[in-house]
């Protein structure tokens, strides 16, 4: 892996989406082992998919996973700590804005 240089893999996966009352997500899992560094990106192909309410469906798809470099992944550790830190700053909460 270069300096600046991105790479490009295909990755056979599973999305499993879930719209329960207990759980909402949505997940990717490589079915050959492939593993995301930071830094990484990943582009599941096809098309939307949509969980009905309290359901939980899985799809086999086809993902490209875009490999950064070592400059944007030295970068991406070094300043993960100051996102994480940003997303402490928000809560939920049930009460309605006016």
């Amino acid at each position: 892996m270069g300096f600046l240089t991105r790479t490009k893999e295909s990755a056979p996966c599973v999305v499993t989406i879930s719209h329960r009352f207990e759980e909402l997500s949505a997940h990717v899992k490589f079915t050959n082992g492939a593993v995301v560094n930071p830094g990484d990106s990943v582009l599941v192909h096809g098309s939307e998919i949509m969980a009905p309410y309290g359901e939980l469906v899985e799809e086999e798809r086809l993902a490209t996973i875009t490999r950064a470099s070592w400059l944007e992944r030295q970068w991406t550790r070094w300043t993960g700590d100051f996102e994480f830190m940003e997303l402490c700053e928000f809560s939920f909460s049930e009460e309605v804005l006016s």
